[in-house]
């Protein structure tokens, strides 16, 4: 199964991912990306320093496979396969 890496820019500072999760594949990886999101604007007291926050998904190679910015996953619609794993 394929590793993804789930880096969060927050400004200038980057905070990278350095074990990633196996997930089946890149749709997977959108789903939990989503879920992570939504889990951490749930927890921060500081929302809106995350609401301009971007979640970079990449692969084992390093290469990214999306970018998925915070805002997105509040305007999103709540889907029944949202987990983190």
């Amino acid at each position: 199964m394929p590793r993804y890496f789930f880096h969060t820019r927050i400004g200038d500072t980057l905070l990278t991912d350095e074990e990633g999760v196996a997930l089946s594949d890149p749709d997977h990886a959108w789903r939990v990306a989503r879920a992570t999101i939504r889990e951490s604007l749930a927890e921060e007291a500081a929302t809106s320093r995350l609401m301009g926050a971007v979640l970079i998904v990449a692969d084992e190679a390093g290469e990214t496979v999306f970018e998925f910015p915070f805002a997105e996953a509040v305007d999103a619609a709540p889907d029944e396969e949202d987990t983190l794993h």
